[in-house]
């Protein structure tokens, strides 16, 4: 237990504190983790897909060939560290200043400032970014503003639909492609998404993070799997609140009837101040008692000029309670929501080290035969 402090809006040590968030990327996951932790959230990590670089640098180096030789009339460059790496290879493989003269007159389209920058980092300039910074854009702009016959180079990013490429081939004489890394699925030895699928189906989150399309995809696959799928749609229309990078990443969140918040701003440092103001406005729930004001967080609880932690069981017999706000819960209700058994013994047990744990009296009150309610 931990005493309340009160603070003025903005970002806060505490401000995330109760909150349980799982974070489902493996690139740049760190500086999500940890911009969370510092806010007070507790963390799953649990990446549904791993970027990887290939086993062999042979297939990049030969596809840079091929693009060095045709001198693409346009390039489009779609991820920053998809051209760091692919100049990487080129300049290990004794290719990187031909590489660069090869597209010092390619009109190179970009998907996004991080691709710009990349671009700019080898020493080359873009004619311009998509739209909507996505892949499909970029081919839009490119169908709608450049004469067919071209031929057009693609740094691939790891997952585009193969019809994307397809548009570009009906359209232009020949389209080149090279994959710098790709997109695999995590060691079956890893069972962080195992608990990240079992927390989000449980009630031990509250949000779930995501930074990428297959991430999304991969998680739904996983789920099938283990036969949660249907759950995991349940909780993450419900309780769970699904943050997405932006609408790229939220697409399939989207197809599957989830809606999920998203930035204005396609940015990871956005999407962090997004979570925030929106489990602090949305997902704390108040509730003005004969005992003084509560507020539950997450997973903790705010009574009493304290902050109290609480277990599983406890958290869930209480976020009932509260909901009710003032109501009375039934005992059956209740106990059926006691993990591996209904018995209301059990029941009088759970209440009673609430009761102790949240140490206010008469905050819950007992309606003889009927069940509990919250004395407001």
């Amino acid at each position: 237990m931990t005493d309340v402090v009160e603070c003025p809006p903005g970002f806060r040590p505490d401000q995330l504190e109760g909150f349980r968030i799982g974070v489902t990327s493996d690139r740049r996951s760190g500086d999500l983790i940890d911009a969370l932790a510092r806010r007070g959230a507790q963390v799953l990590h649990a990446p549904t897909l791993r970027m990887a670089n290939a086993v062999s640098d042979d297939p990049v180096i030969n596809d840079t060939r091929a693009i060095i030789e045709a001198r693409p009339d346009v390039l489009l460059a779609t991820t920053a560290y998809g051209v760091r790496r692919w100049f990487e290879v080129a300049d290990a493989a004794g290719l990187g200043e031909d590489l660069v003269d090869a597209l010092s007159e390619t009109e190179i389209l970009v998907r996004g400032p991080k691709a710009r920058g990349g671009i700019r980092a080898a020493g080359l300039n873009d004619v311009g970014m998509s739209a909507e910074e996505t892949t499909e854009s970029l081919i839009d702009e490119v169908l709608a503003t450049r004469p067919p016959g071209l031929t057009v180079a693609v740094q691939l990013h790891g997952f585009l639909n193969p019809s994307q490429l397809d548009r570009l081939r009906d359209a232009h004489d020949r389209v080149l492609t090279v994959e710098p890394y790709r997109w695999i699925e995590t060691d079956e030895a890893d069972d962080r998404v195992d608990r990240l699928i079992e927390a989000t189906c449980t009630g031990g989150l509250d949000c779930i993070t995501f930074t990428s399309a297959p991430a999304v995809h991969a998680l739904f696959s996983a789920a099938e799997a283990r036969g949660r799928y249907d759950d995991l749609l349940d909780a993450m229309c419900g309780p769970v609140v699904a943050a997405a990078v932006g609408p790229v990443t939220a697409a399939p969140l989207v197809a599957a009837g989830i809606t999920p918040i998203q930035p204005e701003r396609y940015r990871m440092g956005a999407l962090i101040r997004l979570v925030c103001e929106h489990l602090e406005s949305t997902r704390i729930i108040r509730l003005d008692t004969r005992h003084g004001p509560l507020a539950l967080r997450g997973s903790v609880v705010d009574v009493d000029h304290r902050r109290v932690a609480l277990a599983p069981v406890a958290l869930m017999i209480l976020r009932a309670l509260v909901q009710a706000r003032g109501s009375v819960v039934g005992r059956e209700r209740l106990a059926s929501g006691l993990p591996g058994t209904n018995d209301e013994h059990a029941l009088e047990v759970a209440l009673s080290r609430l009761r102790q744990t949240l140490g206010v009296p008469g905050l819950i009150a007992t309606v003889v035969k009927r069940g509990y309610r919250i004395d407001v």
